[in-house]
């Protein structure tokens, strides 16, 4: 074989050597953009999962975050009940209520001279405990914000006082306005002495906000059916369409002797 045909064959197989370095260098280069895309998809819906998990923590109106704090003077269970009347009345009505709810300003509307009779005579004390069933069902957090800023009002020693004027001024079932902490504000204005400072930020920053869903929480598991709910002696009076001021009176009296 000449020296020219040995140099031809040896070019050529250079050349394949060559060209399979570069194709097992291109290789290399497709697997490692490989890994690194799905390195970067895992990543991405890690960050995705993340903001998922988180968002699902975030408040939407129904719930809050936070440390529980309980108004002032609170009673019973978990603190959860606001006391109104003179302490050691010998009979207790347990009610439980939502500043949007009709219903509720109906029965404080029909009932509210005999309830401040009895229990400024001593003769009874009522356990107000608040409720967002009104926010659950049409949207929205003024159930919420209303017991929140009456919460506020109990720490002043203003809740019977401001409880009376935010059923007077109850919007529409439909109508969220409670949701405004100004209007709720604006109608402290209504109870003498209340519209403080201390009372502006307690309505503002939503204090008591995670003691109210816990009450709401404590009304769910109670298995009661609507608001009001009126206990007395453990029934609910409400439920009774016989029940009138003057029944509840006589029940109470009846109750004390």
């Amino acid at each position: 074989m000449s020296e020219k045909n040995r140099d031809g064959k040896r070019t050529a197989r250079e050349r394949l050597a060559i060209e399979r370095e570069k194709q097992k260098a291109a290789e290399k280069r497709r697997r490692t953009l490989i890994v690194g895309a799905s390195v970067a998809c895992v990543l991405g819906l890690a960050a995705v999962i993340g903001v998922v998990a988180a968002n699902a923590g975030k408040d939407d109106g129904s719930d809050s975050a936070g440390p529980v704090v309980a108004p002032s003077g609170a009673l019973g269970e978990d603190a959860l009940a606001i006391p109104v009347g003179k302490e050691g009345a010998k009979s207790t009505l347990t009610v439980w209520e939502d500043f949007r709810c009709p219903a509720c300003k109906s029965f404080e509307l029909a009932y509210r001279p005999t309830l401040h009779e009895l229990t400024e005579s001593g003769d009874l004390q009522i356990e107000y405990h608040l409720v967002t069933l009104i926010d659950g069902n049409l949207g929205g957090t003024g159930s919420r914000n209303a017991a929140n800023a009456a919460a506020c009002a109990q720490d002043a020693g203003k809740f019977a006082a401001y409880h009376d004027v935010l059923f007077d001024n109850q919007p529409p079932e439909t109508d969220d306005a409670f949701s405004d902490n100004a209007r709720l504000i604006e109608l402290a204005g209504k109870v003498r002495g209340l519209d403080t400072p201390a009372f502006r930020s307690c309505v503002e920053d939503g204090k008591h906000d995670s003691w109210v869903v816990k009450s709401n929480d404590a009304f769910q598991k109670g298995g009661f059916s609507g608001t009001p709910t009126v206990l007395f002696d453990g029934k609910n009076i409400y439920e009774d369409r016989s029940m009138t001021p003057e029944k509840l009176k006589k029940m109470v009296q009846e109750a004390n002797r």
